[in-house]
């Protein structure tokens, strides 16, 4: 497989698991919406492209630097949670996302 063709195969996945999420939230079924979005498809797909083309201790290189990003991830989807009912959406959204973003800076410097 060529690398356009890759490259379109991942648009296409991403593209169709956050269509899934957004129709199964837009219908009322938020726990359906959120596995579909966590569901690690993208993750495993990547594992297995990593694995392919760099091997097995490339894909845990991989696998180990993801694990940094669940604290940060944690805090963003906490200050989504208690923002939109005090701050409204758009709000919580920037502040999730500076938090976000600040806490993957702070586990850079703490991996240096």
């Amino acid at each position: 497989m060529g690398d356009l063709a890759k490259y379109v195969v991942y648009f296409l996945l991403g593209g169709t698991i956050v269509s899934l999420s957004t129709y199964l939230g837009a219908k009322g079924n938020s726990f359906l919406a959120a596995m579909a979005s966590t569901f690690p498809a993208i993750t495993a797909a990547t594992f297995i492209l990593l694995y392919m083309n760099g091997g097995g201790a490339t894909t845990v290189d991989y696998a180990k630097s993801l694990m940094w990003f669940v604290p940060p991830w944690i805090v963003y989807v906490t200050a989504m949670i208690v923002g939109i009912p005090r701050l409204g959406f758009w709000a919580s959204m920037a502040g999730s996302l500076v938090l976000y973003l600040g806490c993957v800076g702070l586990v850079k410097m703490l991996l240096r």
